[in-house]
C-alpha cells in the first residue's frame, strides 16, 4: 500500500525518480511498447527509415509510422503522422523518393514522398490492396502484388468481387484443396506480382495466367521479388504446381519481363524443394538466392546459391556452414554477404566471404531483424529477453555496436523487468540441450519462486534471446514466477542433423529433453520451488501439453494448451499444410499409421489429472478449434477442472490488442489459481 501511494504521490506532483518507483511487467505493459521494424538505409549513407507500431486501444488495432533519422542516430523525427497505417519504406536508387505502402484511401496503395518537404502523393491508384512493395534499378518502375482471379485483370477481378458480393446463394464450390489457409478461406483469388513505370497508373500482371501465389502465404513478402540489374526483367518466388500444392514445398523462382509480353519461365526447375530470395549483387553480375535440398520439408537448412547471370553456373556459398540463414544482404562492394542466422538460442548476424567461404560471427547476442548495409556499417534491428526491438548499427567487423535509437527506455524505466541467463544440460542420449530461464522481476534469492514452464511451437522452432509480443516470458516473470524454455531436440539454431531429430519422434526426444531439462533447471536454481509448476504452450507446445497430461501426469499442478491437437491422425484430414504432417510423420495416416499413432494424445486421455486451460481461435485452420474443443470435452467428462477460452474473431495466433490483453490475464489466472493457490 505504501509503495501505490508514493507511486501517485509522485505522479501528480510530476516528481521524477527515474529508476526509483518501478512495476513489475504487465500484460497492458506489452501492448504500450512501440515496435520497430524494417530499417531501410538511404542510398547515400545518410538516413534511415524505419517503421514504429503503436496499440491503440481504443481503436483494438496497431497503427503504423514512418520514421527518419541520420545514420548517425540524430535527427530523429516522424515522417508520415497520418491515422492509417504507413508501412514498407524503399528508397529509389536514385535518393530522390521514398516510397511507402498507406491505407490512407480506400484501399492501400504505394504513395511517395520527398525528403525535401511537402506531403505525400499518391503513385497508384487502383481498386484493391497492394502490398509488397519493390523498386526498380533504374527507378523507373515500381513492382507490388494484388491479389487477383488467374486469367482476369484487376479491374475484372474487382468487377467480379461486386457480382459474388451481391449473389443471393452463399454457396461456394471447390474442386481442388487448398480451401482455406492459416486464417482465411480461399475464392480463387492469387496474390500476383504486378509492374508499374512510375509514371503511369496501369500495372502490368506478370503472372496473369499462373495459378499461383508470389509472395509465397502466408510469411512471404517483398524479399521474395527483385528486377533484374537492368530493369527489364523480374524475378519471383512462387509455388506452381498444381493440385499438389498442398502438400509440395518446390517453390521456384520465376523470371519475367516487366511488360508481360510473354509467359514467366522457371530458373530453378531442377530443384524440387524451396527455392526463395532472389538478391542481385551491387555489380549486377550475381544472383544470390535461398534454396533446400529436400522435397517436402519445410524447415530443411537454406543454403545460399550464387549463380553467375551470364553464365549461369552456381554454387554454394559456405557449403559447410550448418546454419539456416534467413536474412540476406550484400556488402557494398560485392566481397561478402551478411546473413541472420538462429545461433544457439541466438538469432546473430554473419559475414560470408564470397571468395573463400569463410563465416564470421558480426554479432551474437539476441535477435537481430532486417539488415541493411551501407558502406563499411550495418543496420538492423535488435532486442533481447529484457529489451523489446530498437534500432541498432555495427561495423562490417562486428566493432562498434551501437543502440540508435531509444523509443522504449522511457517506458522499460518504470518497468522491473526479470534478469535471465542461458544455461546447457545433457538431454537425450546425453546431447547438450539449451535453455533459458527468467528470473521473477522482484527477485529476491532467498525466496522461493513458482516455476512456469514454457513450451515453444514449431516443433522446429526455439524460444530464444528475443522480446516477443506475444509469448513474452516476462508476463509471467512480473507476476512473480520463474520461467523456463528449454530448445528440445527439433528446435532450430542448433545444427541440422537436432532439427531433424524430431522426425517421427514428436512426443520422444522432445518429452525427454523437457523431462530432464526442468530437472536440471530445478536443481541449477534453488530458488525455484519445484513443487510450484505449471506448464503452457502453444501450437506444438500445445500438442505437447496434451501430451504430457497422459505421459507426465503428476508432474504440474496445472496445464495450459493453446492451439494444440489431440488427435494426430484426424489433424491431417483438418489441416491445411500437408507437407508438414507428411514429413514429420513419415507418410500419411493410410501410407503409416502407427507414426501418426505413436506419440497420439488421444490414446491417452484415461491418464489425465492436471487441471488445464484450454485456448482456441475459431478461424485456426493450422490446429482447427475442434481440436481444442475435443482437449475441453475430454476434461470436462473426466471431471478434471478446466476452461476454455474460445476466440471466435481469432486464427493461429491472438492477435487483437483487447483479446491479447485477456488471453495473458486469463493464463495468468489460471497459474495463480492452480499453482500459486492450488492445495
Amino acid at each position: 500500500m505504501v509503495r501505490v501511494m508514493l507511486y501517485w504521490i509522485i505522479v501528480f506532483c510530476g516528481i521524477s525518480v527515474a529508476g526509483d518507483v518501478k512495476h513489475p511487467f504487465n500484460a497492458d505493459d506489452l501492448m504500450s511498447i512501440k515496435q520497430i521494424s524494417d530499417p531501410q538505409v538511404s542510398p547515400d549513407g545518410v538516413y534511415l527509415v524505419f517503421v514504429v507500431k503503436t496499440i491503440d486501444l481504443e481503436a483494438d488495432r496497431g497503427r503504423t509510422d514512418l520514421w527518419l533519422m541520420r545514420t548517425d542516430g540524430s535527427n530523429l523525427k516522424q515522417l508520415t503522422t497520418h491515422p492509417e497505417n504507413d508501412s514498407q519504406p524503399r528508397w529509389s536508387p536514385d535518393g530522390k523518393w521514398l516510397y511507402f505502402l498507406s491505407s490512407r484511401t480506400d484501399t492501400t496503395q504505394v504513395f511517395k514522398i520527398s525528403l525535401d518537404g511537402g506531403e505525400a502523393v499518391p503513385v497508384t491508384k487502383l481498386p484493391l490492396d497492394v502490398g509488397n512493395l519493390v523498386i526498380s534499378p533504374l527507378s523507373t518502375h515500381i513492382a507490388f502484388s494484388m491479389e487477383v482471379f488467374p486469367g482476369s485483370s484487376y479491374k475484372q477481378t474487382k468487377d467480379k468481387l461486386s457480382e459474388i458480393e451481391k449473389r443471393k446463394a452463399s454457396g461456394k464450390v471447390y474442386d481442388k484443396a487448398f480451401v482455406r489457409h492459416w486464417n482465411t478461406w480461399k475464392d480463387g483469388r492469387r496474390s500476383h506480382v504486378f509492374v508499374m513505370a512510375v509514371d503511369a497508373n496501369e500495372p502490368v500482371d506478370v503472372m496473369r495466367d499462373m495459378d499461383a501465389d508470389s509472395p509465397s502465404i502466408p510469411f512471404g513478402g517483398a524479399e521474395e521479388i527483385s528486377f533484374t540489374p537492368d530493369g527489364r526483367k523480374i524475378l519471383f518466388t512462387a509455388r506452381d504446381v498444381g493440385r499438389i500444392e498442398p502438400w509440395s514445398t518446390n517453390f521456384d523462382l520465376f523470371i519475367a519481363p516487366i511488360d508481360g509480353s510473354s509467359k514467366p519461365e522457371s530458373i530453378t526447375p531442377k530443384n524440387l524443394a524451396w527455392d526463395s530470395t532472389p538478391l542481385f549483387s551491387p555489380d549486377g553480375k550475381t544472383l544470390a538466392y535461398l534454396a533446400m535440398a529436400r522435397p517436402g520439408y519445410e524447415s530443411d537448412r537454406f543454403r545460399i546459391l550464387l549463380r553467375d547471370w551470364q553464365t549461369g553456373k552456381e554454387r554454394v556459398l559456405a557449403p559447410q556452414w550448418d546454419r539456416s540463414p534467413s536474412g540476406i544482404c550484400w556488402s557494398s562492394d560485392g566481397k561478402k554477404m551478411f546473413v541472420t542466422a538462429m545461433n544457439l538460442g541466438q538469432q546473430s548476424l554473419y559475414a560470408i566471404d564470397i571468395a573463400t567461404d569463410k563465416v564470421s560471427l558480426v554479432v551474437r547476442d539476441g535477435r537481430i531483424y532486417s539488415p541493411s548495409v551501407c558502406g563499411s556499417k550495418i543496420f538492423f534491428g535488435l532486442c533481447n529477453l529484457k529489451n523489446p526491438v530498437e534500432v541498432h548499427s555495427v561495423f562490417s567487423d562486428g566493432k562498434d555496436l551501437k543502440k540508435l535509437t531509444s523509443f522504449n527506455d522511457k517506458k522499460l524505466a518504470s518497468i522491473q523487468m526479470g534478469d535471465y541467463e542461458q544455461f546447457t544440460f545433457p538431454g537425450w542420449n546425453e546431447e547438450p540441450v539449451y535453455a533459458y530461464v527468467l528470473k521473477p522481476a522482484e527477485f529476491d534469492p532467498s525466496k522461493q519462486y513458482p516455476v512456469a514452464f514454457l513450451i515453444h511451437g514449431g516443433p522446429q522452432g526455439s524460444f530464444s534471446n528475443t522480446f516477443h509480443y506475444r509469448w513474452n516470458p516476462q508476463i509471467q516473470a512480473g507476476a512473480g514466477y520463474a520461467a523456463v524454455m528449454i530448445d528440445f531436440h527439433g528446435s532450430v539454431g542448433y545444427g541440422q542433423e537436432f532439427c531433424d531429430s524430431i522426425r517421427g519422434d514428436w512426443g520422444g526426444k522432445p518429452l525427454e529433453d523437457l523431462q530432464k531439462g526442468l530437472a536440471a533447471a530445478l536443481e541449477r536454481y534453488p530458488w525455484m520451488d519445484g513443487d510450484q509448476v505449471g506448464a503452457m504452450g502453444g501450437s506444438f507446445g500445445g500438442y505437447m501439453v496434451n501430451w504430457i497430461a497422459g505421459q507426465w501426469p503428476d508432474r504440474f499442478r496445472c496445464l495450459i494448451s493453446h492451439a494444440g491437437n489431440l488427435d494426430e491422425r484426424m489433424a491431417y484430414f483438418d489441416t491445411e499444410e500437408l507437407w508438414f504432417p507428411e514429413w514429420d510423420h513419415t507418410g500419411t495416416p493410410w501410407t503409416n499409421p502407427e507414426s501418426y499413432e505413436k506419440h497420439n494424445p488421444i490414446n491417452h486421455i484415461q491418464k489425465w489429472k492436471a487441471p488445464m486451460l484450454i485456448i482456441h481461435g475459431a478461424l485456426d485452420y493450422r490446429v482447427v478449434d475442434t481440436q481444442g474443443l475435443s482437449v475441453f470435452n475430454a476434461c470436462q467428462r473426466l471431471g478434471i477442472p478446466s476452461k476454455l477460452l474460445y476466440y471466435p474473431d481469432e486464427g493461429h495466433w491472438i492477435q487483437k490488442p483487447h483479446n491479447a490483453i485477456q488471453w495473458q490475464n486469463t493464463v495468468l489466472d489460471w497459474l495463480n489459481q492452480w499453482v500459486k493457490d492450488g492445495d
